[in-house]
């Protein structure tokens, strides 16, 4: 097992709406193809991890209209490739995530991408949470298949769109 000490702790979130669909921000900024992706977050020192996913998730989406269904129950990591500069590498070898499922229990109209100062998406859209592994960057791949492994018994006991 890789030691995780040299990881930033972040939170990430799978947003399931009503039909059993996910919610995928495209990055400002970021060119595609690979430019879609789940909100995720750092977490605050001392913070719990349930209350850093749900800020994680009013910030960069607006959204608190939620519910928590399910976690990861440990953490999955990915190290940052050579070209991730050391500003945003930070001194972090990686980062090593819980990650969230959630209900969303509002409407589309309470989403807000630019409520905070950063804005982290320029868009948004409902998916399939089968299509998020091709949807983003490369070296964040392999996680983003263990998500889909963890969340796919949830997310086929949810209606479909």
């Amino acid at each position: 097992m890789t030691d995780l000490a040299d990881y930033r702790p972040n939170v990430g979130l799978v947003l399931f709406n009503a039909t059993g669909q996910v919610w995928l921000g495209r990055r400002a900024g970021t060119p595609p193809p690979y430019n879609w992706q789940f909100p995720q977050g750092g977490v605050d020192e001392g913070e719990d991890l349930d209350v850093a996913a749900l800020r994680e998730l009013e910030e960069e989406t607006g959204i608190s209209s939620v519910r928590i269904l399910d976690r990861t129950p440990g953490w999955l990591s990915y190290d940052y490739p050579p070209l991730v500069s050391s500003e945003l590498k930070k001194g972090w070898k990686g980062q090593k995530q819980v990650w969230f499922a959630m209900l969303f229990e509002g409407t589309d109209d309470e989403i807000n991408l630019a409520g905070h100062h950063t804005v982290e998406f320029d868009a948004w859209r409902w998916g399939q949470l089968s299509e998020a592994p091709a949807l983003i960057i490369p070296f964040k791949q392999p996680v983003y298949e263990a998500v889909v492994a963890a969340f796919a018994p949830l997310a086929s006991r949810l209606p479909k769109a």
